[in-house]
């Protein structure tokens, strides 16, 4: 019989066999993916887990107004994280400014390997951002859902802003 030393350098020889297979010649930094994976699945159990133990209960359903304000706002708020010059703190750990990528907006790229890299991806992009943000608002609906609700609003009018702010550019450069 296989000691457990032996399964164990197998089932790890294993792992590292189908994910050289999967990246190839790609520096996908796997290990972090499931790192960042692992953490993502604990966080919302840990979220679940307070919400019983505290009686809170999840909504049956997710009001259309609170989807569309929580879609907006969970897009600006995504954006101002990973893409405002006001947030590049939080990315120069993990990204390397690479210049302008439109109007207010830096086009940082991560940097670094492994959890680094991951991080990284994270923080400097606004899809992979997305699902933290809207998974930190329903846990607001949650537990403070007036808060929450008042939260998204904000973003979700600074969204609106924003659009205003280029009709304007774009009908100042009409008339001009």
């Amino acid at each position: 019989m296989a000691t457990l030393t032996q399964t164990t350098t197998r089932l790890t020889d294993s792992i590292k066999e189908i994910g050289q297979r999967y990246v190839g010649d790609a520096d996908l930094p796997l290990g972090g993916y499931a790192g960042t994976l692992a953490i993502y699945a604990a966080l919302v159990a840990t979220l679940t887990a307070t919400a019983r133990a505290t009686g809170r209960e999840a909504p049956r359903d997710l009001p259309v107004k609170d989807a569309v304000l929580m879609a907006v706002a969970t897009h600006k708020l995504s954006r101002l994280l990973t893409k405002d010059p006001v947030t590049s703190p939080i990315r120069a750990p993990f990204a390397s400014h690479e210049g302008v990528s439109g109007s207010a907006e830096l086009a940082d790229q991560p940097r670094g390997h492994g959890a680094e890299k991951t991080i990284g991806e994270l923080v400097t992009c606004p899809f992979c951002a997305e699902v933290w943000v809207a998974t930190t608002m329903t846990a607001g609906l949650i537990f403070l859902p007036r808060m929450t609700r008042l939260v998204m609003g904000t973003f979700a009018a600074i969204a609106g802003a924003d659009i205003l702010q280029y009709a304007h550019a774009w009908l100042e450069q009409k008339a001009g």
